[in-house]
């Protein structure tokens, strides 16, 4: 069982997948730069210069003479054992002073005369001291022994908590910026371009919704359309192309057929004269009649695709009325009566008039064949160019009104008609660029309406 996939946006597509790769990309640049920078030494990786602070923060105390004092936590004892240089110096706001390990001179009496500082890194002067001198670190923090300013060079382990952390801000503050501004870039972009790529294959796409089965070799355009499509659209031309080949078979075979239906007909007509008067021979007659008009209405469909070269004005008053004209001894005889509402003035539309007639002749013979053998078939031309022909039978049910335009399709499966009528019809008046319809009658039955485009004033 096959699956269905739902039709996608490309450019919404491409535009988050483009984001993905640049995310992927920028990730892989900001490791493979860090990983550089901590491998050549020029970071220090693993190393905290808050370190010493933070646990001599946590340990310091007072006495009970109100002297600074260290409390001796398994931080501070841990800190001293992995630390052999570890040196700091403690000084609260009374100047009483806390140190341990070989405290520099440069920093043993420094701490007086910076304390409005909250905290600074000191270092050393380039390229005239030794510049493997780690730079101390001061900082003034709140502890169980009040505030206080601590003082150290010394740096200790980076714990993974705190890497981590400083890791995130570090892509917060250097990636994610980047990466955003890459996403706005790339979601503007993208569809631009897309639209722009995909601009000639709009109009291949119009070519394609302008192509209907009376344009005979139609392709689509494959010029200024991306080289991805043009496998589609030719593949779409091939397929064409092989409508085209078995639509000329078709019409062949079907105007093939109906020429040779013409021998056989007229020889059986001839026999069924020779036969005695009868029943019987009036059936026959009848149904080889069916057939006749079954082969004609075959040869005038293949007759559409000449129709109108070159068309030519068509005064639809005067084919109603020479319509009328031929068709009224047959209604009369069939027990109608046949009205026809035509102005004086012409009625003009750009076409074949032969092709017309021959749609206007169908619509009457089919209210004549249908029809309750009685009442007024009606005929009437308006402006700007409507033709209808109405009659007082059983009318179309609604939801069969399009289905009758079909060939072959029979309202009732007995019915005498081959169906190629009104097919015909619709043939014709959209080869005119017009539409024929059908709707209820103004006094019941169907009214049957072709409304044609009207011929420009010249």
């Amino acid at each position: 069982m096959s699956k269905h996939h739902d039709p996608y946006c490309l450019r919404s597509r491409l535009s988050w997948r483009l984001l993905s790769l640049q995310a992927a990309l920028l990730l892989a640049l900001v490791a493979v730069v860090v990983g550089a920078l901590c491998a050549s030494g020029f970071v220090l990786a693993g190393r905290d210069e808050d370190r010493v602070i933070d646990v001599v923060q946590r340990a310091l105390t007072r006495d009970a003479q109100g002297a600074l004092a260290l409390r001796p936590t398994a931080e501070l004892t841990q800190l001293r054992g992995e630390t052999p240089d570890l040196w700091f110096l403690v000084r609260d706001r009374q100047g009483r002073v806390l140190s341990e390990g070989a405290v520099p001179a440069e920093f043993a009496a420094i701490g007086a005369g910076l304390d409005q500082i909250s905290q600074a890194r000191l270092g050393w002067q380039m390229f005239e001291d030794d510049p493997r001198k780690p730079a101390a670190r001061l900082k003034r923090v709140d502890t169980d022994a009040g505030n206080v300013q601590i003082i150290t060079a010394t740096q200790g382990r980076l714990t993974g908590a705190k890497a981590l952390l400083t890791t995130s801000l570090a892509f917060l503050g250097i990636a994610l910026p980047g990466l955003l501004l890459m996403g706005t870039a790339t979601f503007i972009a993208t569809p631009m371009i897309v639209q722009r790529a995909f601009r000639g294959l709009d109009t291949t796409a119009d070519e394609a919704r302008r192509i209907d089965i009376h344009q005979r070799g139609a392709r689509l355009s494959v010029e200024r359309i991306p080289l991805e499509v043009v496998p589609l659209v030719t593949a779409v031309n091939d397929a064409l192309a092989r409508l085209d080949q078995g639509y000329a078979r078709h019409k062949r075979f079907v105007a093939d057929a109906a020429h040779e239906l013409r021998t056989p007909i007229a020889i059986l007509n001839t026999r069924l004269e020779s036969l005695a008067p009868g029943p019987d021979k009036t059936r026959l007659l009848e149904d080889a009649a069916r057939l006749a008009t079954l082969a004609e209405q075959l040869l005038d469909i293949q007759r559409l695709d000449r129709c109108g070269h070159p068309f030519t004005r068509v005064n639809l008053a005067a084919v109603a009325q020479s319509v009328a004209a031929d068709l009224a001894p047959l209604a009369i005889a069939a027990g109608y009566e046949l009205a026809l509402d035509a102005p004086p003035a012409p009625i003009e539309t750009i076409g074949d008039a032969a092709a017309l007639e021959r749609a206007l002749t169908n619509l009457v013979q089919n209210a004549i064949q249908h029809g309750p053998r009685r009442g007024i078939i009606g005929i009437r031309v308006s402006s700007p160019g409507s033709i209808e022909v109405t009659d007082e039978g059983a009318g179309i049910p609604a939801d069969q009104r399009e289905q009758i335009f079909e060939p072959f399709y029979r309202l009732a499966p007995l019915d005498r008609g081959a169906g190629l009528g009104l097919n015909m019809v619709r043939e014709i008046v959209q080869l005119h660029g017009g539409h024929v319809s059908v709707t209820d009658g103004p006094d019941g039955g169907a009214c049957f309406r072709m409304t044609l485009p009207p011929a420009r004033q010249s």
